[in-house]
């Protein structure tokens, strides 16, 4: 049976002026936001019980190695965010096939991704110790770096599903599936590690993370299949390799913004010594409160970006507009960062932590700097542009070197340091190309496919509103 929307209030319920306000705000639409934004936040708010609860129950340089384990998954786990975003919009548009035929396209893709995933699974096995010491842990958590490129795979399935419910407007059992797995991670991560197998706590916290995301994963292959009804012998509708291609500019420019975010607290393992390494990946994990708000301002701009620009106006607003509400939340954190650094890390974390305080103000001006690279990069997303991907790879590229071979890279503060250097130089290179590509183009409109109005004008910016990851440790 097709989903019917509730009645809206009778006309005469509201009095004149409220009307249209009402209206506008019982719509569907703003039912779905609400339900997206509230997930978003509970989904966060476990994230931020997670990484706490880990680092006082890990020693500093346990916490330090989890920490670098995770953000090597968080970067390659970025092709996982932009097919759940290509997903959504051509399921949407229904490109994907209706019914039956999507389910037959899912069957196909997740045969596809099981068959990589266990490729992909006994290759790291085998090189696990390589692994580990790219990454910079011990030979204790050799398992765990084994199980990193894994879980990626696993994220990208996970990540596909959720698109497609967005694609069949299933809202609700996205938002319920993020908080879920956030919850999944913590109790799996926690029980393997200090009641399983105590002796492996590194490697067991880790473990949580990849079982909470196959054990979504299987519950939503159900809820799909009871949503779009058991598969069909048809040729599929669209090909997970074309998805892949469409998406490659989305895909790259993502994983060097990761790269960007997370790369310091890898190198960190390499270059810091002792507790060094495990304060500074606490300190660098407060201060990306600031990038979690850019990425949530981002799911506006992008589609707002796109919708002026393909109507040939000016999308400098936009970006305006989101640079101010990132620095309204960025001013209280900074000053935060700059009085009671200590404060925050010995409450948060504990004392053992606090020799990062030295080193947190100048990573939460740095991840201002990342905030504005990541909202431009947003922008450029949606002009379609390419050619600023080679800037941002040279500044990637730029990013681990200094940090492992500049002066000062031995200390946190001048570690931090040289982060802040790096990020400053990334978001004036992304900004000023973001500026310039979306001034109004001569000429007026552009002409775009009936595809793309419908992604830009009112599809697609509904299927943007899910956040790619909640991006702690």
């Amino acid at each position: 049976m097709p989903h019917q929307e509730p009645p809206m209030p009778p006309g005469n319920r509201w009095p004149g002026p409220l009307k249209p306000i009402v209206a506008r705000l019982s719509g569907a639409d703003t039912r779905y936001a609400a339900i997206l934004a509230g997930a978003m936040i509970a989904t966060n708010l476990v994230a931020l019980i997670t990484t706490v609860a880990f680092g006082r129950l890990l020693h500093v340089e346990g916490y330090g190695e989890l920490a670098a384990i995770l953000s090597t998954f968080i970067i390659l786990s970025v092709p996982g965010a932009a097919l759940q975003v290509a997903t959504a919009r051509e399921g949407s548009l229904g490109h994907l096939g209706e019914g039956r035929q999507f389910a037959t396209t899912l069957r196909r893709w997740t045969i596809t991704l099981a068959f990589v995933t266990l490729l992909v699974t006994a290759v790291s096995i085998m090189l696990r110790q390589p692994l580990a010491t790219i990454i910079g842990v011990g030979k204790d958590q050799e398992w765990a770096a084994a199980f990193v490129p894994p879980a990626a795979c696993v994220w990208i399935l996970l990540s596909i599903q959720r698109g497609a419910l967005q694609a069949t407007r299933a809202y609700p059992a996205v938002g319920l599936s993020m908080v879920a797995e956030q919850v999944a991670r913590l109790v799996l991560g926690a029980g393997i590690a200090f009641v399983v197998v105590k002796s492996f706590k590194v490697t067991g916290a880790y473990l949580g993370t990849p079982l909470a995301m196959l054990t979504m994963s299987v519950i939503l292959g159900f809820v799909l299949s009871r949503r779009l009804g058991k598969h069909e012998k048809a040729r599929v509708a669209h090909g997970l390799r074309r998805l892949t291609a469409d998406a490659w500019v989305a895909i790259v420019g993502l994983a060097l913004i990761a790269v960007l975010q997370n790369v310091d607290v890898i190198v960190a393992q390499h270059r810091l010594h002792g507790t060094n390494a495990g304060s500074y990946a606490a300190a660098a994990v407060a201060a990306k409160v600031v990038v979690w708000v850019a990425i949530g301002i981002g799911f506006y701009l992008l589609p707002e970006a796109a919708r002026r620009h393909a109507l040939g106006q000016d999308a400098r607003p936009v970006l305006r507009k989101a640079m101010i509400m990132t620095g309204a939340v960025a001013a209280p954190c900074l000053i935060v960062y700059a009085v009671v650094p200590k404060l925050l890390l010995e409450l948060a974390f504990g004392d053992k932590y606090s020799q990062g305080a030295e080193a947190l103000f100048d990573l939460g001006i740095a991840m201002a700097f990342l905030s504005v690279c990541y909202l431009s990069v947003q922008l450029l997303l949606a002009m379609r542009e390419v050619k600023f991907l080679w800037f941002l790879a040279a500044v990637a590229i730029i990013e681990p070197a200094a940090l492992l071979f500049g002066p000062g890279g031995d200390s946190v503060v001048g570690f931090a340091r040289t982060v802040l250097v790096v990020q400053v130089i990334a978001a004036t290179g992304a900004f000023a190309a973001a500026w310039h590509a979306s001034a109004p183009p001569k000429g007026g409109a552009h002409l775009v496919a009936d595809a793309d109005v419908a992604a830009v004008g009112g599809l697609g910016s509904s299927t943007t509103q899910v956040p790619n990851r909640a991006n702690s440790l």
